[in-house]
């Protein structure tokens, strides 16, 4: 991946993951999150991948590797998408906020 293509998948990833590294790994050992997303193989995917996020949000950007950028680009990919799917209705306590919260991003963060 070339300079260029690195950094503007920092800057997507920074613009997707609104949650703080510790705000982000507290929701992640609430019920709330533990409760949504496929859990095909016990953990959810979101939750697999929110507790990655947490390392990446720790890591300096020296240390990202080509895996860590394919990982920002699966974060980025799947807020934009689950973002378009936003439910009619409060959704402060809906499965939808609580599995993009898992994927590092809270709808109702300024």
């Amino acid at each position: 991946m070339r300079d260029d293509e690195r950094e503007q998948t920092r800057k997507d990833f920074g613009s997707s993951v609104n949650m703080t590294a510790a705000t982000l790994e507290k929701w992640l050992d609430s019920d709330e999150s533990k409760e949504v997303g496929d859990k095909s193989s016990g953990e959810s995917t979101g939750h697999a991948s929110g507790r990655r996020i947490v390392s990446l949000l720790r890591k300096k950007r020296d240390d990202l590797t080509e895996a860590d950028f394919e990982h920002m680009r699966k974060v980025v990919g799947y807020v934009h998408r689950h973002l378009a799917q936003r439910p009619g209705g409060e959704v402060e306590d809906s499965r939808w906020r609580y599995s993009l919260m898992n994927w590092g991003h809270d709808p109702l963060k300024q």
